[in-house]
């Protein structure tokens, strides 16, 4: 595909929007979303394999300052994951590293509250966004990155069908200092109908459990 003559034009149509499932709904964070993430979100399980973590309120309002700030330059398009039964916030996520000029954006900073996990939450969560990023962005790439050493994010990534591409070593410092290694995966829209069938399958999985 050429190169337009004007960049501007090649720019990923991103603005703020709601996506909305069965189980949950992402909305559009605002900082009036920090005292809900806070009460939900300061488990220490929750940060194990990110490069910060969340242990007061004060944490979270920087964790959602900063992806705020990404927004506005039009690096990133943060959500609240928000359940669909009751309207409480149960986490959060983002498109983030969104290069315009080359359709691409990476999913991560995701998050689900103990409580809600395993209960199809952040798998449909993935859907909703991979479905967003390919049929109205026009993105033709997604990719997602997550700590070596993280084997259940990894088998999760590779049971959706995204394609481990290789390990970046020493690639980020850690919060407690750890030289982590992180591990690619990518989407492309030639995929996308193969994830989409695997993600629709475990959300029927899910919903079997739950009945």
């Amino acid at each position: 595909m050429p190169i337009p003559e004007d960049p501007f034009m090649n720019r990923l149509p991103l603005q703020p929007v709601v996506l909305s499932g069965q189980i949950v709904r992402l909305e559009p964070l605002r900082l009036e979303h920090i005292q809900p993430l806070a009460a939900v979100g300061l488990h220490p399980e929750l940060w194990r394999w990110t490069t910060t973590r969340a242990q007061t309120v004060d944490d979270i309002r920087t964790y959602v300052e900063t992806a705020l700030s990404w927004q506005r330059e039009e690096t990133a398009l943060p959500f609240v994951t928000v359940a669909q039964s009751s309207g409480e916030v149960i986490g959060s996520t983002r498109f983030a590293n969104i290069d315009h000029a080359n359709r691409r954006a990476e999913i991560g900073w995701t998050w689900v509250t103990p409580a809600w996990q395993r209960t199809g939450a952040n798998v449909e969560a993935k859907y909703l966004m991979l479905q967003h990023a390919f049929e109205t962005l026009g993105c033709i790439r997604v990719e997602f990155k997550t700590d070596a050493l993280n084997e259940k994010s990894r088998t999760a990534l590779r049971g959706i069908g995204a394609i481990e591409e290789g390990i970046l070593r020493s690639h980020m410092i850690v919060w407690d200092g750890r030289l982590r290694d992180s591990v690619y995966y990518s989407v492309l829209p030639s995929e996308w109908p193969d994830v989409k069938r695997r993600l629709v399958e475990k959300l029927s999985v899910a919903a079997g459990r739950s009945t």
